[in-house]
């Protein structure tokens, strides 16, 4: 078989088997399986989030007719912070998928913008500025990969430190400095909409644009595959001839990249550099992707289940300034959507193990009458 059959196989049997022969040749199939089979499609977990992101936005336009305005849509549903995140959400897509995780990206945004600072304000040309940056980004992200890959270090430990780490060293870039003196082009990007789309940022428009280029690279693409047949078992994908170190890497040094980018859209919206930028935004990354139908287990996930999430993240958001909603307390908000899109997917799993356990513990009590009566003997 050639490696492009192989790979195709190994990806399809560990996303659930593949199925061979005709349908209409085998065993007629069970009236409730072919009910089922033809609701699939609507139990699909985007079209959950379709019926959610529905539900927002009557709430939102219930709430105040003026949640469908241009200008607050841009102001606090498609602009603002959301693009930044939804951009961060795509590398974390692909590395939740291969099983991994990355807690380093807001830090990583963070440190790039205390490094643009630091670089304007010693009156650096801006396009080494923006080379200068990006590859500190990957250089960030080559780090994380190298421990991951190579040392055979836990993501989760690994990106835990180099949050800490990038965070500290954009403390020690600018300090307790401030730089908010940049070109007037390049901050009008962060606070104008789009021409022609007055209800979408800059950032938000970037992300709908790198959303299709990495969800054509996810699925419909062998390097898709790859990364779905890591995901869903590392062992068979090493033993199909899948480069998953390589890959790994590859990953890591992408997400660097992608928010060191973020970093630079963020110091411009804001028109200052600081080196608390970006602050806190990890877990925020993480619910949406996990919030989209991401697996925390690795090996399913799709890129429109992320737009859809980010989607409805924002009109949440969004929804809830038009209430009398206290704003700090926004991230109970994050945390219980972060809890639902983990027990939810897995509700079926946790529910045979419930199961199993109790079906031990019958057998148990059904034996001890027994035991005891051997004992007496």
């Amino acid at each position: 078989m050639e490696p492009e059959g192989q790979l195709g196989a190994v990806a399809s049997a560990l996303a659930g088997g593949a199925d061979t022969g005709d349908p209409g040749t085998g065993p007629e199939p069970l009236r409730g399986r072919r009910i089922g089979g033809r609701l699939a499609p609507l139990l699909r977990w985007e079209s959950g989030l379709v019926v959610l992101l529905i539900g927002v936005i009557v709430l939102g336009v219930d709430t105040s007719s003026a949640f469908t305005s241009n200008s607050y849509l841009f102001s606090q549903v498609l602009g603002g912070q959301v693009g930044e995140i939804a951009l961060m959400t795509l590398p974390m897509t692909l590395i939740i998928i291969t099983g991994e995780i990355d807690l380093s990206v807001a830090s990583t945004a963070g440190m790039a913008s205390s490094l643009m600072g630091y670089l304007f304000m010693h009156h650096w040309p801006i396009a080494t500025i923006f080379v200068v940056v990006l590859l500190m980004g990957a250089v960030a992200g080559a780090f994380n990969g190298f421990l991951v890959t190579r040392v055979g270090l836990p993501s989760l430990a690994v990106t835990i430190g180099t949050l800490t780490l990038y965070r500290g060293i954009a403390i020690g870039i600018l300090g307790a400095n401030t730089y908010a003196t940049f070109p007037t082009f390049w901050t009008n990007i962060g606070v104008n909409p789009v021409p022609g789309l007055p209800f979408m940022s800059w950032a938000f428009l970037i992300f709908l644009v790198m959303a299709a280029l990495v969800g054509i690279v996810l699925h419909m693409t062998p390097l898709g595959r790859t990364l779905f047949a890591i995901g869903a078992n590392r062992e068979a994908a090493q033993f199909a001839g899948i480069r998953v170190k390589r890959t790994k890497f590859m990953l890591y040094t992408f997400s660097g990249v992608v928010c060191a980018f973020v970093g630079i859209l963020l110091t411009f919206r804001l028109n200052t550099a600081v080196s608390n930028n970006a602050y806190g935004l990890e877990l925020t990354v993480v619910a949406t992707a996990l919030l989209g139908g991401v697996s925390i287990f690795g090996g399913k996930g799709t890129i429109v289940g992320v737009l859809l999430a980010n989607l409805v993240f924002a009109g949440i958001e969004g929804a809830l300034y038009l209430t009398s909603f206290n704003e700090s307390a926004f991230p109970i908000v994050t945390g219980g959507l972060l809890l639902l899109s983990v027990l939810v997917p897995n509700f079926p799993e946790l529910r045979r193990r419930v199961r199993e356990a109790l079906n031990r513990q019958r057998r148990l009590h059904r034996a001890a009458p027994s035991v005891e009566r051997g004992l007496g003997r």
